[in-house]
């Protein structure tokens, strides 16, 4: 059903994340927000989540993991709406410097040729106006998150190249529908807030490896922020479809609800693409 707020049944998105689950932190409530609306639509995760965690061994063993967390996929984009999910099947790398960054099945070990044009192929196919992955910092720095970004950031340069569509602005230009690309954000500022958080509720951060003041992304890079809070109920319950990753006594399940709902209500994305753009150019922003 459309909504009233305003109908974008001409409008194509293109999601592209590494693992099961990654949609739905960062971007979750505008993918519900945009099919709520009317939008096309499509999710691409690049691996099966193979080496991702298990919160119960009744839900899945390693050896399944791969399966049960395509299902779990599938089923949270039910819940949001997106009914064109594909999966490029590769195995999860798991985090820099394990043995699974080795596997010859990972994503860490393709050629990233052979990515790109599984990843343009697509892009030419579905014809998005908009196309949103990972950014830069992988979040918390998994390289399957880079990975993502780099691949689909040259996925888009070439199918921009092979459609004859100029990665300039296309404010004025009526022959030139909209080709824009956003990186998703977790601005660095959001991390430490919930760091400090949990050190004051004496709960051990995730990655406690790692410098808070590093992880994320640098505030100033955000150009985009959309308020998601009339999806955040639908978010969640996309979300809690992921239930191998969910930890009800990991850091994050810990933090008080008011304070993770708000903090879900925003999503924070970078316009990348085109390179000339103006605040006009931004189409999510105007959405």
């Amino acid at each position: 059903m459309t909504s009233v707020l305003g109908d974008l049944s001409q409008l194509r998105v293109l999601a592209a994340f590494a693992h099961p689950d990654d949609e739905g932190f960062g971007s979750g409530g505008t993918l519900a927000m945009l099919v709520a609306r009317g939008a096309q639509v499509t999710l691409v995760c690049a691996t099966n989540g193979d080496v991702g965690e298990i919160s119960d061994p009744l839900l899945a063993t390693p050896e399944t993991l791969a399966q049960v967390r395509q299902g779990e996929l599938r089923d949270a984009m039910d819940v949001t709406g997106v009914a064109d999910v594909r999966f490029l099947n590769y195995r999860d790398s798991g985090m820099a410097g394990t043995e699974e960054n080795e596997h010859p099945d990972s994503l860490n070990q393709a050629y990233a040729a052979t990515v790109i044009a599984q990843l343009r192929d697509i892009i030419k196919e579905t014809r998005p106006n908009i196309v949103i992955t990972h950014d830069p910092t992988g979040g918390y720095g998994h390289p399957d998150h880079r990975a993502v970004c780099q691949h689909t950031t040259e996925a888009f340069k070439l199918a921009a190249d092979e459609k004859g569509q100029s990665l300039q602005s296309t404010q004025g230009k009526d022959d030139q529908a909209s080709f824009l690309l956003y990186y998703v954000c977790f601005p660095r500022s959001n991390f430490q807030r919930m760091w400090r958080q949990m050190v004051e509720m004496d709960i051990t951060p995730p990655f406690a490896s790692q410098d808070v003041d590093l992880v994320g992304t640098p505030d100033e890079e955000v150009t985009t922020t959309l308020d998601v809070g009339t999806y955040v109920d639908i978010k969640i319950a996309s979300l809690n479809c992921h239930r191998t990753q969910i930890d009800p006594n990991g850091p994050f399940s810990q933090l008080p609800e008011e304070m993770t709902r708000e903090i879900m209500s925003k999503e924070y994305y970078t316009l990348v693409l085109p390179e000339d753009k103006s605040e006009k150019d931004d189409l999510l922003a105007s959405l």
